[in-house]
């Protein structure tokens, strides 16, 4: 009695290409780099950022920062696309 589900080479590579990801996926682990055990660690205080700072630096969750500034470049030319005529411009 021959089988009729006989994996093809394409079915290995998926079964390889998941089981290589799921082990990769595990390696490490999330937080700073361990230092080496001959390290001397100094503890050093970080300085207390007052708000005024924080606003003056850009950042994602920083609505105000660069509203007062101009456009830093002008705008540039067309380039025509081949799917303007689809998109409508």
């Amino acid at each position: 009695m021959i089988s009729k589900h006989r994996l093809t080479p394409s079915g290995w590579a998926i079964i390889v290409l998941s089981a290589t990801a799921l082990a990769l996926g595990g390696c490490g682990r999330k937080g700073p780099l361990d230092l080496p055990p001959t390290a001397n660690v100094a503890p050093t205080a970080a300085p207390a950022d007052t708000e005024a700072e924080r606003a003056a630096q850009p950042s994602v969750f920083n609505p105000t920062y660069g509203t007062d500034a101009g456009p830093t470049a002008p705008k540039g030319a067309k380039k025509p696309f081949i799917l303007d005529p689809l998109l409508g411009n």
